[in-house]
């Protein structure tokens, strides 16, 4: 197809100068969503604790080479911000001020920072989340990551706090829509399946669940991170979007809908 022809039909294809700020930057999703978003001429404001792989990051970004990005005075396209968002307010409103600093503004934000695996009870984190109208300062988008997890239905043993967190995140932000909307920001959540990444990336390669796959699956497919998510992400910083807020998106290609649990031994 043309590149004309995909702009008019994806307007969200092409996202020139859009400010995002993407939290868990320097692996997994974040780091997909980051390269995905430079991809389409967004700036990016990587925010993690582990800035040794954030700024290979930043660098991989300033190098791309993309002629529908127009540079202006050599300003570079991703900047590093070190941040544990589980610090204090003052310390998570420095790393704010360095992105307004290094761009001016923050259009989006991707909230994609949270626990990794199954928590006890008795040891309970829940997921963080960048939160304000200072992140979008001037009308945007907010999209928390979120997990299948958390829906009425999916739900497996072991996985009280994390389940709860998710389901507590996709609360949140429909409440963030009716309190941010007078703002002019959107707030939105994706609730992924299982998707290959660095943390998953052992499990998928099992047979047993190559078997579930193709046996439960809707799609017999899982499918990939790339364009699954990626355009959805996309979508949701676009204006095209300007009109989408309090929404949960599954994207999960179908695979809760029998109700099987992930681990059955078809």
């Amino acid at each position: 197809m043309a590149p004309a022809m995909v702009e008019q039909l994806e307007p969200w294809s092409q996202l020139e100068d859009k400010i995002v700020l993407v939290t868990s930057a320097f692996s997994g999703l974040g780091l997909e969503f980051c390269l995905d978003l430079a991809k389409a001429g967004c700036r990016i404001v990587a925010v993690a604790r582990r800035t040794d792989r954030l700024n290979s990051l930043c660098d991989q970004i300033n190098k791309m080479d993309n002629p529908t990005v127009v540079r202006s005075g050599g300003s570079p396209r991703a900047i590093t911000v070190e941040l544990d968002i589980t610090a204090n307010g003052s310390t998570i409103e420095a790393c704010v001020e360095k992105s307004w600093n290094a761009f001016g503004h923050i259009d989006a934000l991707v909230n994609n920072a949270g626990v990794r695996g199954m928590e006890q009870c008795g040891d309970y984190k829940h997921d963080r989340i960048l939160t304000g109208v200072e992140i979008v300062g001037r009308g945007g988008s907010i999209i928390n990551i979120s997990s299948i997890s958390g829906l009425n239905r999916g739900q497996k043993k072991g996985g009280v706090a994390y389940s709860s967190s998710k389901a507590g995140l996709d609360t949140m932000t429909k409440v963030m829509a009716l309190e941010f909307g007078p703002y002019n920001i959107r707030v939105n959540s994706i609730s992924p399946g299982l998707f290959k990444s660095e943390i998953t990336q052992g499990l998928v390669q099992k047979e047993w669940l190559k078997n579930v796959e193709r046996r439960t699956g809707p799609l017999r497919t899982f499918g990939t991170t790339d364009p699954a998510l990626t355009t959805l992400v996309r979508y949701l910083v676009h204006d095209s979007s300007k009109h989408v807020s309090g929404d949960l998106f599954i994207v999960d290609a179908g695979a809760t809908l029998p109700g099987f649990p992930i681990f059955s031994s078809l």
